[in-house]
């Protein structure tokens, strides 16, 4: 039924209403050509010329009014003159539009049934799994069989790679779908991506959509599918295609209508896929990082290996999950025993540095003795681990100082490593100074040693990282080497374990979020 046959349909119940009601039979009349014709309420055997506009004509049953009804001026109602003529035009016109807003809303129910269908059914596959495969697979063969297409896909747009990889197919298997380009000229799922825009039409035999195989002169569907976050910008996430209509013909506008309304869950669900593998990945790393974190402490020793020869406190504080700093001590040669102590620390911080620090713990292990003196048991080290710092383009800073109990006496060997200090009961803090370059920067270069007198009891051996004297506060103000020193100085008559507790407590508090790895060790005697 056309659009006038329809609206005279509803026209006749409105003046039969009208008729029952009010007693009212008015006439009906439509434009043709310069002309009008009646159309309802009986046919007087002649026409009217068309009118500019509402109000009086004469008409061989004498003067009457005249009022347009329809859009266009397309219908007209005639009635006797008198003010009641301007209101039936107005309650004809009225009730018309019900009618109609009523039957175009029926005609868009009946047309988006299969909308809402097909939504629910997305939805519910939405809200049971995470999983992009599965929830694609059925998707894709959710809106295949509403629009009648033999063959669909979804593809995925891989944005670092500018790659669509498709993730689920209907009527042919995805494992033998290739990685469509995203300039591959010849492709429409390409071209969808590139443009933002649906591809609807009949293929050139060039190209299909999808698989972009098998499918010459058939009927295709290829439309975007995007994600719009909350507040943000509007992208494409991947392409939706349909081929190979079942019914012979294009598809129509209302079956792009359809695809359009679910790819936009779609676009949710990929985001939502992408979103949860990425936290899984996260949290794969966050797992894996730990235990990394767990085996680098396992190999720092406990203060516990000194009880009864040394008074040890140290703590070592990681940017992240690793780090670089590394420390050891522990007893050298019989008694009376010597107390070796080493602190160094690897450039920068995070995993690299963390695997440089396992091998210098491992090697120190071997080298560190009471048969080396301080300068020999570095020089070893260096030799020890110059492939593998050459190979990370790495280096580091080391201090080993050896106490000897018998003699009182410090010795050290020192690879650029400025942060070591001997602070006495009594006076400046002496500055246990560098003896070489780091190693891994000058080669072979002799490593010397200096040695400095020991006062069992009293002295403290103070070393750390310089992630502690450089840790900045919000007005980029660092800790800096003389407000530790202070503050070290300060606490000098205290145990070990309170001094590093409340040092560390005071440069916390100075700058809350340093970028780099902290080690502070103070040990007495």
């Amino acid at each position: 039924m056309d659009d006038a046959a329809a609206f005279l349909k509803r026209l006749h119940s409105v003046l039969e209403a009208l008729e029952g009601v009010a007693g009212l039979r008015p006439r009906v009349w439509r434009a043709d050509g310069g002309t009008l014709r009646a159309v309802q309420g009986g046919d007087p055997g002649w026409r009217l010329p068309l009118p500019d506009g509402a109000g009086l004509v004469r008409t061989p049953e004498g003067e009457r009014w005249l009022g347009p009804l329809s859009p266009g001026n397309t219908f007209w109602v005639e009635s006797v003159p008198g003010p009641r003529a301007p209101a039936l035009q107005a309650l004809l016109g009225f009730f018309l539009r019900a009618e109609r807003e009523a039957a175009h809303l029926s005609e868009e129910l009946a047309t988006r049934y299969e909308e809402i269908d097909l939504l629910y059914t997305i939805s519910e596959v939405l809200g049971h799994t995470v999983h992009l495969d599965v929830a694609a697979d059925t998707i894709v063969r959710a809106v295949s069989e509403v629009v009648g297409a033999a063959r669909g896909s979804i593809a995925v747009f891989d944005e670092e790679d500018r790659l669509l990889r498709t993730v689920a197919a209907r009527g042919f298997d995805v494992r033998r779908a290739t990685d469509i380009p995203l300039d591959d000229p010849d492709s429409i799922a390409a071209r969808v991506v590139r443009e933002g825009r649906a591809h609807v039409g009949v293929a050139d035999g060039r190209q299909g959509a999808g698989d972009d195989r098998g499918y010459r002169g058939r009927a295709y569907m290829s439309l975007p599918i995007t994600y719009h976050p909350p507040g943000g910008t509007s992208r494409c996430v991947g392409v939706i295609n349909l081929t190979d209509r079942i019914q012979d013909g294009r598809f129509t506008a209302t079956d792009e209508k359809l695809v359009a309304a679910a790819a936009n869950q779609i676009g949710a669900a990929i985001e939502l896929a992408r979103l949860v593998e990425k936290e899984r990945d996260q949290q794969r790393l966050h797992d894996e990082l730990e235990l990394a974190r767990d085996l680098q402490l396992s190999l720092l020793p406990s203060p516990a290996v000194l009880h009864g020869l040394a008074r040890v406190a140290v703590r070592c504080v990681s940017a992240e999950q690793v780090g670089g700093d590394f420390y050891t001590f522990g007893r050298l040669g019989p008694p009376p025993h010597q107390i070796g102590v080493m602190l160094g620390d690897v450039a920068s911080h995070g995993f690299a540095a963390a695997l440089i620090m396992a091998a210098v713990m491992a090697a120190a292990g071997i080298h560190v003795s009471g048969e080396e003196t301080p300068d020999c048991a570095l020089a070893a080290l260096r030799d020890s681990l110059a492939a593998k710092l050459a190979s990370s383009d790495s280096y580091l800073t080391v201090f080993y100082g050896i106490i000897d109990t018998g003699r009182s006496r410090l010795s050290w060997a020192n690879a650029g490593h400025p942060h070591a200090f001997r602070i006495p009961a009594v006076g400046k803090p002496e500055r246990l100074v560098a003896t070489a370059p780091p190693l891994g920067l000058a080669g072979g270069r002799e490593i010397g040693r200096c040695a400095t007198p020991w006062v069992g009891g009293s002295d403290l051996l103070c070393l750390w990282t310089d992630g502690l004297v450089d840790a900045a506060n919000e007005a980029g103000e660092r800790f800096g080497e003389t407000r530790l020193l202070t503050a070290l100085s300060r606490r000098r008559s205290l145990e070990p374990e309170r001094i590093v507790e409340e040092v560390m407590e005071e440069a916390d508090a100075f700058a809350p979020r340093p970028a780099d790895d902290r080690t502070l060790l103070v040990l007495r005697l």
